[in-house]
């Protein structure tokens, strides 16, 4: 029971990782029982850093989403909606169960294009939003816009 447990809040916290966008750096220790440990949390090292998405009852949570090529932000929005909606259907959900969106933009002049493509794109009930533009360093992977998501099943 106990190890079932860690496996979810393993697979939970990964998401989160994702989710938040955050990246965790550190020295990295191998125990000897094939385990790897980065900042005091331990991860079996055939296990990645974190999933593209991941499950916790009806929810699903899907990574942080980008555009790696050159483009516009409308581009750039466009394909991250696509590649979200790509995760949604493979995990049984769909883009008209998403509860919640967080947007990272690289540059916040940028909030008006990302919207003209992000509106409709979710049904009728659009999902509550978070957008915010990243600090000094930008989106990773020279994406101007990275988007998770949360949603039903």
């Amino acid at each position: 029971m106990q190890t079932q447990r860690r496996s979810v809040l393993r697979k939970l916290f990964a998401s989160l990782v994702g989710v938040s966008g955050l990246s965790l750096v550190a020295k990295a220790k191998t125990n000897s029982n094939d385990e790897k440990e980065v900042d005091g949390i331990v991860y079996d090292q055939e296990v990645p850093l974190f999933s593209q998405s991941t499950k916790l009852g009806n929810l699903i949570f899907i990574a942080g989403q980008g555009a790696h090529f050159e483009g516009d932000i409308k581009s750039h929005t466009d394909h991250v909606l696509k590649s979200m909606e790509e995760q949604l259907v493979k995990a049984g959900s769909s883009m008209e169960k998403v509860l919640k969106v967080s947007v990272f933009l690289n540059d916040i002049k940028d909030y008006a294009g990302m919207n003209e493509v992000f509106k409709g794109r979710f049904g009728k009930n659009p999902p509550v939003r978070t957008t915010v533009a990243v600090a000094a360093g930008g989106v990773p992977g020279n994406s101007l816009v990275e988007m998770d998501c949360m949603a039903y099943i």
